[in-house]
């Protein structure tokens, strides 16, 4: 069987145990789980444990994304219909509206249209959409997922993390390259460095991977012995990441070129990373302005006064006007969250009374005293309250 099809034929929905019609949250959920199970570092030895993670996630890269989704679903769709025809198809009628010829399929990247099936494919198979002369397009690495913790204040200012990540990397000894050091590929003599082959079987022309280079377009005669000629070795890595500041809980970064390496030395894939911001003991968030509550007492709201409040860069006095309602806030330009155009949020100080549980009998008196002289001039607190 043409590899082509053992590739449209490959279930990757049954790769994650989800049914085809799951929602982009159960596919994420199902992946999720499924590669904590898997993860070379939970089965440290275990071939059949790699093998199946690198499964689950290559059907995660293509099912998690909408436009691959959609025409790996359209493709099974056609293939189990049989309407492959002519001209490199797989069976079905010669000719007619309801035939679906595979060069369509895997033969556009010629054509200007872009995209479509053969990007998809070309991508599953580590080859590119036809047989032009443009030679084998190389198997980008499958994007990878992590994610890290940070301090609330961490967040709003920025930092530098530094994560551990165990993923399939290029091999260090070979260099990605899948041969022995001291040692190249060569072209692959069966389908001269094009990575597909042309077979005929009666009416019908099948295109396919080479079978000497498995598409690659390349042979390696003196395999690396670190990683078999893959170019690709399981192995820890670590990372240093620079946070940018102003980054919100449950955003995502992309380190370009971080995710799963490719084979034999083509492109890796990206990792992304999921940032949580713990919350903090002084300030809460609303987009770039931060937020605190000032505790104060009765007196410094009737006389006003001058206090200290914390920002991200220390301390700032705050003038707080005679007669300020308890819960008014006050606003402190450019000392909230800073931009990444430049400049910064505002800082909105709530004032929020702190009364005494005790007075002493000084204190009580001369807070009597204070009552008398305010119900003498005629205040009343609840004055046209409950009307």
């Amino acid at each position: 069987m043409a590899p082509q099809r053992e590739w449209l034929e490959r279930d990757f929905y049954a790769d994650l145990g989800v049914s085809s019609d799951a929602t982009a949250d159960q596919i994420k959920k199902a992946y999720r789980k499924l590669a904590n199970e898997l993860h070379p570092d939970k089965n440290p030895g275990d071939a059949a444990a790699e093998e199946r993670f690198k499964r689950v996630s290559e059907a995660n890269s293509v099912l998690s994304d909408d436009s691959k989704r959609k025409e790996y679903d359209e493709a099974r769709s056609l293939m189990a219909s049989g309407r492959f025809r002519g001209g490199g198809g797989f069976g079905g009628s010669t000719g007619g509206a309801g035939g679906f010829d595979i060069g369509d399929l895997f033969g556009n990247a010629g054509t200007g249209g872009g995209g479509g099936f053969g990007d998809l494919f070309g991508d599953l198979l580590g080859g590119r959409g036809g047989a032009s002369s443009a030679g084998p397009r190389q198997r980008r690495g499958n994007d990878l997922e992590t994610e890290t913790t940070l301090a609330f204040r961490d967040a709003v200012q920025g930092t530098t993390v530094t994560l551990r990540v165990t993923s399939p990397s290029p091999c260090t000894k070979c260099h990605g390259s899948g041969a022995r050091p001291g040692s190249s590929p060569r072209t692959c003599p069966t389908c001269n460095g094009s990575a597909f082959v042309t077979r005929n079987q009666g009416h019908f022309g099948f295109s396919e991977p080479c079978p000497d280079c498995q598409g690659t377009g390349t042979k390696i005669d003196d395999p690396c012995p670190d990683c078999q000629g893959s170019g690709i070795t399981v192995r820890p890595r670590t990372i240093n990441v620079r946070v940018p500041q102003g980054v919100e809980d449950g955003q995502r970064i992309r380190l370009a070129g971080q995710g799963e390496a490719g084979m034999r030395g083509a492109p890796s894939g990206d990792l992304y990373v999921t940032v949580h911001v713990m919350a903090d003991k002084v300030f809460t968030r609303s987009g770039n302005d931060l937020k605190v509550q000032l505790p104060v007492s009765i007196s410094e709201l009737v006389l006003g006064a001058t206090v200290s409040v914390p920002t991200l860069d220390g301390s700032v006095g705050v003038k707080i006007p005679a007669g300020t309602s308890d819960g008014r806030t006050l606003r402190l330009k450019g000392r909230g969250v800073p931009k990444r155009s430049g400049g910064a949020g505002d800082l909105l100080v709530t004032v929020k009374v702190s009364v005494p549980a005790k007075l002493d009998d000084a204190a009580t008196e001369a807070m009597k005293q204070y009552a008398e002289a305010e119900r003498a001039s005629g205040f009343d607190p609840r004055s046209g309250w409950g009307r």
